[in-house]
Formats: C-alpha cells, structure tokens, sequence
C-alpha cells in the first residue's frame, strides 16, 4: 500500500511545466490544489486557472473526475522567461517543518513566499504574521 502525496504532486507539475515552457498544466482537483492555485493567483505567479471535468468514455478509470487546468505566467520578451524561478517543498511527509509567529520565514528577501498550512487554513507567511498564527512551512516559492 502507498499513499500519495498530493502537495508534491501538484509542485512538480508546476515545475516541470514552468521548466519546458509550457503555458498550461492540469492537475486533479482536490481542495488543497485549488487552496494553493488560489494564493498562487493571488501573490502573481500564474495567470489563472479553471475547473474541468473529463467525460471521456473511453477510459474508465478517468470517467467523472475534475481537474483543475492551470496557465502559467511568463515575462514577455525576446525569450519568454517564467515568473516562477523555484519552488521548493519544505515540510513533507516523513519531516514535518512548523514556524512559530516569531520566526515565519522570509524568502529570498522578501521576494519570493512561504505558504503555510495554519489553523485558518493556507496563507503566506506574511498573511500569517498579520493573523498573529504560526503553521506547518509547506514550501517556498519565487
């Protein structure tokens, strides 16, 4: 039996995604996936995203699930550059990472962002002191 991780999942997509060019990428749709689309749309680092659902008869194992379809934002130019340099998980299964209020991270000197899984649920680092809470440090992202 294994387990999956979701969070990872969803990072790497959007890694991957980001490293080949790709202006869009799918993902399942769980409520951890559109929580963290949510706060990346926000802090600026994608375009926007939709809800889908497949209704692809012919493979079964697809049939009536929903996915969340992502564009990705780049920097126009001669080369298109993504807004997205690096995203690295932080916390994950086997070690967990909290941060209390008085020591939330500060990423690559205020430009990039900690998300933060807290007691009201995902926000940045900086919504978090605003909020007085600590959480589980998920990853950082610039």
């Amino acid at each position: 039996m294994y387990t999956i991780d979701h969070l990872s999942d969803l990072l790497t997509r959007i890694r991957n995604a980001n490293i080949i060019g790709s202006e869009m990428v799918i993902l399942p749709k769980t409520n951890l996936a559109i929580s963290v689309i949510n706060l990346l749309k926000r802090e600026g680092f994608i375009d926007g995203f939709d809800i889908f659902k497949n209704n692809l008869s012919n493979f079964n194992f697809l049939e009536d699930k929903e996915f969340i379809s992502v564009k990705l934002k780049f920097k126009k130019g001669s080369i298109l550059k993504p807004y997205i340099s690096c995203i690295k998980r932080v916390s994950k299964p086997g070690l967990r990472v909290y941060s209390r209020v008085s020591n939330l991270p500060v990423v690559f000197g205020g430009i990039g962002v900690a998300i933060l899984s807290t007691s009201k649920g995902l926000m940045t680092s900086k919504d978090a002191k605003i909020y007085n809470i600590g959480g589980e440090v998920l990853f950082y992202i610039w």
